[in-house]
């Protein structure tokens, strides 16, 4: 196991290394400029490279069982830092952010829009109680937690809530820094996609951000502000938005559109 943690620290060294040398690139598409961060290099490299067919040899090792159930377990320890850098960024501006604090407040129901949206379509789609996990958030942290205590990983819910969560962590990153310059294009103020940034998911807000702040570098302050208040904000009062509106909205949704089916 500490051999093949020793190969995994140097791989995760040499990506790091290697999209930093990419750097921030634009891609312009049509009338769009889209900005993809080291960050987007660093999960496509990962993601090529832990492929089956690559899997032998050294790679095996990289990506050996031990090794993936490392990273999923202290990932939180990664994590811990980006949270003091939210709270640093945050208090420069705190009281440009505690004048519109309503604004931030009102965000904090597009929670409610995985319910609203997600569940009929995931439903439509042929999931059954698989999408009571994949449609209560976007299924970061929070969600993971409510669903393993209430119905454990190995139910319906819990393996719909770990796909979202997969899903998120190998995709999220990279939708968001395509998304937020898109509707930049179309007229959408920067601040209120900073804001927007904040959606429970340290890597997605990151990546959302900094392309922000490529596209809008005279902004920085700002963007990285409102982008961290959200975040605290979501990661705070998201979870009871998700427990006391959410998951009763769910459940409320679930019972009338799978009625007599289950």
């Amino acid at each position: 196991m500490k051999g093949n943690l020793l190969y995994l620290i140097a791989f995760a060294l040499i990506v790091i290394f290697v999209a930093e040398m990419i750097g921030f690139q634009m891609l312009p598409i049509g009338g769009f400029t889209i900005g993809l961060l080291p960050l987007v290099f660093a999960i496509i490299i990962t993601m090529v490279l832990g492929l089956k067919i690559f899997r032998k040899g050294f790679w095996k090792k990289v990506y050996s069982e031990g090794n993936i159930n490392f990273s999923s377990k202290y990932l939180i320890f990664i994590m811990l830092p980006l949270m003091a850098r939210y709270g640093a960024d945050v208090a420069p501006h705190i009281r440009e952010i505690l004048s519109i604090g309503w604004v931030f407040i009102i965000q904090e129901l597009g929670n409610l829009g995985t319910v609203l949206i997600g569940l009929p379509i995931a439903i439509m789609l042929g999931l059954r109680r698989e999408a009571i996990g994949a449609t209560l958030g976007i299924g970061r942290e929070g969600e993971l937690a409510y669903i393993s205590e209430k119905y454990t990983l190995e139910s319906k819910e819990g393996r719909g809530v770990l796909s979202i969560y997969i899903i998120g962590t190998l995709f999220g990153a990279i939708f968001f820094s395509v998304f937020a310059p898109i509707l930049m294009d179309l007229g959408i103020q920067v601040e209120a996609l900073a804001m927007a940034s904040g959606v429970g998911s340290g890597s997605m807000m990151s990546a959302a951000s900094a392309t922000l702040v490529a596209t809008v570098p005279d902004m920085e302050s700002t963007i990285l502000a409102y982008a961290s208040a959200s975040q605290l904000l979501t990661s705070f009062l998201g979870t009871f938005t998700m427990v006391f509106l959410a998951a009763p909205l769910q459940q409320f949704m679930y019972k009338l559109m799978v009625r007599g089916e289950e």
